[in-house]
């Protein structure tokens, strides 16, 4: 059985790309700080056919987490195929009232944590020939006012994933960038309603990286932008 390894996987992005691999037959660990919300989400992912599902409780922001909840992946099931670091959070603000633990939490947990997640998983990969996404954001190549600290770590995101593509492909591990726009989330607080018909949804980004799986392995798509197809503002 081929498995994978989400981070920020107990809900959105993470929960949609979970619930499209377990489908596909994978063994899929999901990792969140909170234990109750990983819990929770697995007994959601049980409740579908297809592969098994396991809830680990990691945070990001700690190596000793990260290489913990790999272990217990490989305890489990023996090997690592996907990596999807999709852990990320946000805050707004306008430089001058951005306070500097905000700013160090924002980075700590969608590039540091990055790097961590590929430091306690790289080893595993280089075994299966594995895939590694990261989630960045089309902010990783758009700033915007109020998003220093948001834009600071997708544009790293999406830098530091290119070099470590080039850094990787040696050991035919594949690794990739996805760039979405505005998804269906709970992120930075909002509550997904039918309001958010036009947006991504969670379960697009599943079906999206299920397509780059499937892709014949002689091509790597390593830096993927995805946008609504007709925001609100375009539409007649």
């Amino acid at each position: 059985m081929k498995t994978a390894l989400i981070t920020g996987g107990s809900k959105g992005i993470g929960l949609g790309v979970a619930h499209t691999l377990k489908a596909l037959g994978y063994g899929v660990a999901i990792t969140s700080r909170n234990q109750e919300a990983a819990q929770e989400a697995q007994r959601q992912l049980e409740q579908t056919e297809g592969g098994a599902a396991l809830a680990l409780q990691a945070d990001v922001r700690s190596l000793q987490d990260q290489q913990k909840a790999v272990d217990q992946l490989l305890q489990q099931w023996g090997q690592l195929d996907v990596v999807v670091a999709n852990a990320g959070l946000g805050h707004f603000a306008p430089v001058d009232q951005m306070e500097p633990s905000e700013f160090e939490k924002v980075v700590d947990t969608n590039l540091t944590g990055v790097f961590y997640t590929v430091k306690a998983t790289v080893e595993a990969l280089k075994k299966t020939e594995g895939y590694l996404f990261t989630i960045s954001s089309l902010a990783g190549t758009n700033f915007f006012a109020q998003g220093s600290a948001y834009n600071a770590s997708k544009f790293g995101l999406t830098g530091f994933t290119q070099s470590v593509m080039l850094d990787l492909r040696p050991y035919g591990i594949k690794v990739a960038t996805i760039m979405p726009g505005s998804v269906a989330t709970h992120f930075n607080g909002h509550t997904p309603s039918a309001a958010d018909h036009w947006k991504i949804q969670p379960e697009d980004i599943g079906e999206l990286i299920e397509d780059l799986l499937k892709l014949n392995a002689r091509t790597l798509p390593s830096k993927i932008e995805v946008r609504p197809s007709l925001p609100p503002s375009a539409r007649k």
